[in-house]
């Protein structure tokens, strides 16, 4: 059939292609009036809750569907302040307040990490014709899906010196009660072997309360004091979750350490505190955490103190100390003029201290002096940059024997890298930091330092020990760098000259590599 001029006309049409421009407002056309038909799908969804957000309701039933392997009484314990408001003398129960209800206990089932996200409910009304019904009953319907009852990972991992081969098993939910058991195997050349299982638990089904008991064993290579420790020994603990980013964990341990394998060129204070010695006690760790993200964060603080006792009172064991401990961090975006909202650039300054405190144990009449093993260490490429791993503070010889107080602090600038955006997690970084770490003062003289300090000689000596923290400049360094914030680990690589090197400490000039969860 012949075709009239009108319809060549439209197939030429058709057969021409498309004006990029015409193609772009057809699009941006049929996206904006999906957005408005969505939008407006959204203010009607809230006026319709708003118009009946005081009516009176009464949930009649919660049904969790999918929980397969979930104990019935577990989850009873998370919906059952949903129920309880049915009770006579409960007071007035509107719609708000049950979707409210709703939304904490579904918020606790995603906190207990046993099934995917997101999880869906629905609120439906009963039918009218039961005999039991009323015109406020509700029934609600909670559909979930069950993470995999076991996870197995194997890798490898690297860092300044040291390699390692890992194995890492997570069985979840074992008993229908959120419990899960995490056992990890590791070799390596600094860490020799390291074995540990631990067995976790929400108390009363409750996500923000848990308790933990579990053992571990391993054997460590510490080339910067020539030595070998081996450590076997189990804790208990419970960890409290008050709010968002602010935990409380309260930890009893019991630990037989022994160090050995000692290097022929070992200092004598190495060789002084080689052997077994057992050490029992309590720490309490509190934690105020609002950064955005902790690996690198732009905005937000922390705050945190670990507090130890050991071998004091009931506390068995042949070491007694009361050891404290400072973190604290904060990170602040930087604006640039001409750069509308988050410009990629942040600045971070961070300040940390420690404590140690010799006690005297039971049965004895002074306080005993510290172990190489319960000393804080200062220095390497997680901490003080620009030093030797543990190259701050006391040596005997070439050995690093540690230090009971130290005070580190840092500041970095973050920047993105030119064509990768601000939303990538590599930056780059320039950062100075600088700490001191120091071993107690002995103030006595003559004759008296043959024997034993007592409690007011050693409370002397920590003032003072304290006070020389803050006399004269700290050992510090400067550099640059490349960090990548990976979700499970930090990774650095710096550039770092050292500013001020205290007489015997160990600087290191040049680049280092760090992997870590905590950094300066």
């Amino acid at each position: 059939m012949a075709s009239s001029p009108l319809d060549d006309s439209i197939f030429a049409q058709l057969r021409q292609p498309l004006d990029p421009k015409v193609l772009a407002e057809r699009e941006n056309a049929v996206t904006e009036r999906i957005q408005g038909q969505s939008e407006k799908a959204r203010q009607r969804e809230s006026e319709l809750i708003d118009i009946n957000s005081s009516r009176p309701v009464t949930v009649s039933s919660v049904r969790v569907i999918g929980a397969n392997n979930t104990r019935h009484s577990f989850l009873q314990r998370i919906f059952q302040p949903l129920l309880d408001r049915n009770q006579p003398g409960a007071g007035p129960y509107t719609l708000r307040d049950a979707l409210t209800e709703i939304g904490t206990a579904v918020d606790k089932l995603n906190r207990l990490d046993i099934f995917h996200q997101p999880i869906s409910t629905y609120i439906d009304r009963p039918d009218q014709t039961e005999a039991t019904s009323t015109p406020t009953d509700h029934n609600v319907f909670v559909t979930v899906r069950e993470r995999g009852r076991y996870t197995i990972r194997t890798g490898t991992e690297a860092g300044t010196l040291e390699g390692s081969a890992y194995l890492n098993v997570v069985l979840r939910n074992l008993f229908g009660g959120a419990e899960s058991l995490n056992a990890n195997a590791s070799l390596g050349t600094r860490t020799r072997s390291a074995y540990n299982a631990y067995y976790d638990t929400p108390i009363f089904s409750n996500p923000d309360l848990r308790w933990e008991i579990g053992g571990q064993a391993s054997s460590t290579l510490k080339p910067w004091a020539s030595h070998e420790e081996a450590l076997k020994g189990g804790s208990t603990r419970i960890l409290w979750q008050t709010r968002p980013g602010h935990r409380h964990d309260f930890t009893y341990s019991g630990f037989w350490r022994q160090i050995t394998g000692l290097a022929e060129k070992a200092s004598p204070t190495v060789r002084t505190d080689a052997g077994d010695s057992f050490k029992s006690s309590i720490t309490h760790t509190w934690t105020n955490d609002t950064r955005d993200i902790p690996m690198m964060p732009s905005r937000g603080y922390l705050f945190k103190t670990i507090s130890e006792i050991a071998g004091l009172g009931p506390l068995a064991g042949d070491v007694a100390f009361g050891k404290f401990e400072m973190d604290s961090q904060v990170a602040l975006p930087v604006p640039v003029p001409g750069i509308k909202g988050d410009s990629g650039i942040s600045f971070t300054a961070g300040l940390r201290g420690g404590l140690l405190f010799p006690l005297t144990l039971a049965g004895e009449s002074s306080p005993s002096q510290s172990r190489l093993n319960d000393r804080f260490q200062l220095g390497g490429p997680t901490d003080v940059r620009g030093f030797r791993l543990n190259g701050l503070g006391p040596h005997d010889g070439e050995d690093s024997v540690g230090g009971d107080v130290y005070a580190a602090g840092g500041a970095s600038l973050y920047f993105p890298l030119p064509r990768t955006g601000k939303d990538t997690p590599l930056r780059l970084q320039a950062f100075i930091n600088g700490g001191r770490l120091l071993a107690l003062n002995d103030t006595r003289k003559g004759d008296s330092k043959d024997q034993a300090m007592d409690s007011s000689e050693v409370a002397r000596s920590v003032r003072q020990t304290v006070a020389e923290l803050f006399n004269g400049l700290p050992s510090c360094a400067a550099g640059i760098g490349l960090v990548y914030a990976h979700p499970a680990a930090r990774f650095e690589v710096n550039f770092s000259l050292p500013l001020v090197v205290r007489k015997g400490e160990e600087g290191r000039k040049g680049l280092s590599f760090g992997v870590g969860l905590t950094f300066l």
